[in-house]
């Protein structure tokens, strides 16, 4: 039966003065819309699985946001994760969770979809059904009950939460959406009868790019998988990911969000190209998002004035895995910088620059701003383990870049790593804390007081990249390794030493690579109070490894051992593009130490992105970038935020930081 939406702003308005940031649940945002309440339309809640100031600038959200609402039979509201002082309030209202747009409730909408950015969240994810009153199982909704979809780069192994959602999109979003709507409206037009919902599922597992586990049987034979197969014909064997081929098709967000509270990366954000073929074999961002596709510069040049106009903001950022890649980059943030229009006031980042891209030139239009922080991120500590890991970046290419930059009157560095990588020893470990004295000694002979930070993560192996067959270095040993590079670096004048909790690594690695199995699990720690596990305070490993042991799971199994090459993996029936055996056989070259050039500048590889697009590369240049050796951007779901900043010659105030890979 059609569902009447209603606002609970009345009865929520007077519990915002009992929490903190009350902002982030009222909406009013610029940008913002407030589709029509229409029961004929398909409604779509959008979801970050985390707080506002987290999820607002998504990208993806706010793309997907504009394309439903210009359907003619779809409308899209936004929801986020309330703070823990929010749900409290909420459930002891008997509130539940809501859209920021016109605060109607959540199980009012056909669709709650949710962005699954890294794996910590899952737990989230699960506390946002319950407050939205849907069954945590999928298997125990009924027609009346939205359905539960999820995207994003987590989705790429949706087996650990394969029992909560009823259909998973894999890849680009900005055609399926559309398809999806269409198989809704026509499942609304039947009056969402007692036994269609499966029907209209399986009706979804048809449409390329959807995953619907629920259409899915999985055989174990002991610990392993034995099969995945669909449970009828029509179902596909193998689940394709959605790729759109031109971005300049999709010129979106039109209309970015303006929030009226302080978030993440408050900035206008333009995509300028999506997917990396500089084959960094940890990360899995540049893996699933091949082949490259290059927004046209004339369109990002456009995209930028009109967002600059309409929100106000003085700084743009041009998003992509390995910025300098772009072929027009050059020209792009020249007339960005000197636009009269801009005033000299607009200051421009550029995402995932490379090491090897900070040259002379990048110091000479850094330069004529004041600047006092620098990040680069060669991942590893030595030229053999960053062959293995194929970041193809010298010593001498980081030293130059920050010598450049220590020239150019910067005085603080910070340096990225990750330990625990395949083949790692202690002097590769060891490395680490070298490069960070050295780069301390080419700073003294610019600057006073030079400073370089280390921040080291520890390394998850994640599906569909080459490292997908590796077993993950246990908590001990990366503290071990911690505890190497405090020793060295605790009487090094200058040098500052950071670390991401190996507890928290372990639950990461635990979910990338988990199956079905899993989900009971995950289930047990959210009932146990686990929410918000990416936020340290809220983080506590031994919900986890008591949850595991109430199901009889092993850890090491699951995180620790070594896979092989005939196991059939948790998400061997989906497919990111990429031909399982090229994926081996690079595994086997990163073992042998032998480094992969960027496939653009080389021959085919053959790894099976580019296939059924009838060209070898979708870029807008054939032009390699100048420069030596290759590097690329951290793994996004790694939590990297990699940007170098560029400001224009009239701005001579402020402090920034830029982050280079």
């Amino acid at each position: 039966m059609p569902v009447t939406m209603s606002s609970i702003w009345p009865a929520l308005e007077p519990l915002l003065d009992r929490v903190q940031k009350p902002a982030r649940y009222i909406g009013l945002e610029q940008g913002a819309q407030s589709p029509p309440a229409d029961p004929g339309l398909v409604s779509w809640l959008l979801v970050y699985p985390d707080t506002y100031e987290v999820g607002l600038p998504n990208q993806g959200l706010q793309i997907l946001y504009e394309i439903i609402n210009e359907h003619p039979d779809a409308r899209a509201e936004r929801g986020y994760a309330p703070w823990t002082d929010l749900e409290a309030e909420l459930r002891a209202a008997s509130l539940p969770l809501f859209s920021v747009d016109t605060h109607q409730r959540a199980a009012d909408f056909d669709l709650l979809a949710f962005n699954l950015s890294a794996e910590l969240v899952f737990t989230n994810f699960l506390n946002c059904i319950d407050l939205a009153g849907v069954p945590i199982p999928s298997a125990e909704r009924r027609p009346e009950h939205p359905l539960v979809v999820v995207g994003g780069h987590c989705t790429y192994n949706p087996e650990p939460i394969a029992g909560f959602v009823d259909l998973v999109v894999l890849g680009d979003g900005e055609e399926v959406v559309s398809e999806i709507t269409e198989v809704i409206t026509g499942w609304k037009a039947t009056g969402r009868t007692e036994g269609s919902r499966q029907n209209v599922l399986r009706e979804l597992s048809k449409v390329p790019g959807v995953y619907v586990p629920s259409m899915y049987e999985v055989a174990y034979e002991g610990q392993f998988i034995a099969e995945v197969s669909p449970r009828y014909p029509d179902v596909p064997e193998q689940v394709e990911k959605r790729t759109i081929s031109d971005l300049a098709d999709w010129p979106y967000p039109k209309q970015q969000l303006v929030p009226l509270t302080e978030v993440v990366h408050d900035r206008l954000n333009v995509e300028i190209f999506r997917g990396c073929t500089r084959s960094c074999r940890f990360c899995q961002a540049g893996m699933i998002t091949r082949p490259v596709r290059e927004r046209p510069a004339e369109q990002v040049r456009s995209m930028i004035q009109t967002g600059l106009e309409r929100t106000g903001y003085d700084e743009v950022a041009l998003t992509s895995l390995s910025s300098a890649d772009f072929s027009g980059i050059d020209s792009v943030v020249g007339d960005t910088i000197d636009d009269p229009a801009n005033c000299g006031n607009v200051s421009v980042s550029l995402p995932s620059l490379r090491v090897d891209a900070f040259t002379v030139g990048v110091a000479a239009q850094i330069q004529k701003a004041r600047r006092t922080g620098l990040t680069f991120a060669p991942e590893a500590g030595s030229w053999r383990l960053r062959q293995v890991i194929n970041k193809l970046v010298r010593e001498e290419d980081l030293y130059g870049a920050v010598e450049s930059a220590y020239s150019q009157g910067w005085r603080r560095m910070k340096l990225y790593f990750l330990t625990g990588l395949p083949t790692e020893t202690d002097i590769d470990t060891l490395g680490i804390a070298e490069l960070a004295r050295n780069c301390v000694e080419l700073g003294r002979g610019h600057v006073k007081s030079p400073s370089v930070t280390v921040s080291v993560g520890g390394f998850v192996p994640k599906p569909f990249t080459p490292f997908q067959w590796f077993g993950q270095n246990t908590p001990d040993e990366l503290q071990r390794k911690i505890g190497l590079l405090r020793d060295a670096t605790k009487k090094a004048r200058g040098v500052q030493l950071k670390w991401h909790d190996p507890k928290a690594t372990l639950i990461e690695g635990l979910v990338s690579r988990g199956d079905r199995r899993l989900g009971p699990v995950i289930e047990d720690v959210w009932r146990q109070g686990g929410v918000f596990q990416e936020w340290s305070e809220h983080f506590d490993l031994n919900r986890w490894l008591e949850a595991m042991a109430r199901h009889g799971l092993d850890m090491d199994w699951y995180v620790h051992r070594h896979r092989t090459e005939d196991e059939i993996l948790p998400w061997d029936h989906l497919s990111a593009g990429l031909h399982k055996d090229f994926l081996w056989q690079d595994w086997c070259d990163a073992l042998d130490e032998v480094g992969l050039e960027d496939c653009r500048w080389t021959p085919c590889y053959d790894c099976g992105a580019c296939t059924g697009y009838s060209i070898e590369h979708i870029v807008a240049s054939a032009v390699p970038p100048a420069g030596g050796s290759q590097g690329t951007g951290q793994d996004l779901a790694a939590g990297a935020d990699v940007a170098l900043t560029l400001l224009p010659s009239r701005r001579d105030s402020g402090t920034a930081e830029a982050i280079v890979s």
